[in-house]
């Protein structure tokens, strides 16, 4: 039988989607947030987890050689890739994407906007009629900020805290950001049945 392979987000995402596939009665005979391994057999004959880079997820989906995915929605809508089907919203590992900077800082033409999001944040400018410079970083996005290295930044907030303590504020909140379970739209037709099955086992553990 060919096995499902399901794709989950590291970090909080991977934290969050265990618990809820625990209580949809999906539990990894491994601990993947513990072990090395990049993929695990589950108590369900047909799926497997896989534990990938957040960035990386659509891009296995795309490929077709990964069936089902968690993932968050900033991914999504930073990613180029569109061969999925958001299935549902899981509500977890809630946040939002929003522009922050010293209490001084507006939005106004030509800023210079430092980012792990470079499409999303050229489209939110672009949207309101403004040009800005976009500088990629993989790291601490506020550090940017603080030196002045950029005008502003757009990242990812849950509590604000850390901007709070670096002295930066929210200029303008750009998107509220959930997890979704997403589908490859070929395996969608090819294993529809065995697909559905896990959705409804997730949809209970959402309830739960």
């Amino acid at each position: 039988m060919e096995r499902l392979k399901l794709a989950i987000s590291k970090g909080k995402i991977l934290d969050q989607g265990l618990k809820i596939l625990d209580k949809s009665g999906i539990r990894c005979r491994e601990n993947p947030l513990t072990s090395r391994k990049l993929i695990f057999k589950t108590n369900l004959d047909y799926v497997d987890i896989i534990v990938v880079r957040a960035s990386d997820v659509p891009a296995y989906i795309e490929s077709g050689k990964v069936d089902m995915g968690i993932v968050g929605k900033d991914t999504l809508l930073e990613s180029k890739n569109n061969n999925h089907y958001r299935l549902l919203d899981l509500k977890i590992a809630k946040c939002k994407l929003i522009v922050a900077g010293k209490k001084d800082k507006i939005l106004k033409n030509n800023l210079k906007v430092a980012t792990k999001y470079p499409s999303i944040t050229k489209k939110f400018f672009h949207d309101k009629g403004l040009q800005c410079s976009v500088l990629k970083l993989y790291g601490s996005i506020e550090l940017a900020a603080v030196l002045d290295m950029t005008d502003v930044i757009v990242d990812l907030v849950e509590t604000g805290k850390t901007l709070k303590e670096n002295g930066l504020v929210q200029i303008e909140e750009i998107q509220q950001i959930t997890s979704y379970l997403i589908v490859n739209k070929g395996s969608f037709k090819l294993s529809n049945d065995k697909i559905r099955n896990v959705v409804k086992k997730i949809e209970s553990g959402i309830l739960l």
